[in-house]
């Protein structure tokens, strides 16, 4: 198996991707103990939903998560879990004064060590045979 792979039962997969969400009117709410408990909770859900986190970085104003994600798992269904999660624990034990802590929006991109070119040269590589 390629080096850098995960291996599942039935799959072999390289899924990476980076998050970049913020809070509600992209308020800086996301400062010392928020700040500490945000990271400390994001990592709870990321071994809950076995994701491994790769970088992140809490700002006051926004968050930007890099994970490597797992193929049962769409980003969508990753993000719903992470900012639900943590918007109803944060809000329990903090008083950011906002109608929900997060946006409903989010930005997502997948990276990878593949080129788009590479990889269309491989389709139409395989098409020939």
């Amino acid at each position: 198996m390629p080096r850098g792979y995960s291996k599942e039962r039935t799959s072999v997969h390289r899924l990476h991707y980076h998050f970049i969400w913020c809070p509600k009117y992209r308020k800086s709410v996301l400062t010392g103990e928020a700040k500490d408990r945000l990271e400390a909770l994001i990592e709870e859900k990321a071994d809950e939903l076995d994701v491994e986190i790769l970088a992140l970085a809490v700002r006051p104003d926004h968050v930007h998560l890099f994970i490597e994600g797992n193929p049962k798992l769409s980003p969508n269904k990753i993000m719903q879990q992470v900012k639900g999660y943590s918007s109803r624990r944060m809000r329990e034990e903090f008083d950011f004064g906002l109608p929900s802590l997060w946006t409903r929006s989010y930005f997502v991109s997948s990276a990878g060590d593949v080129s788009d070119e590479t990889v269309e040269a491989y389709i139409e590589a395989q098409t020939g045979q």
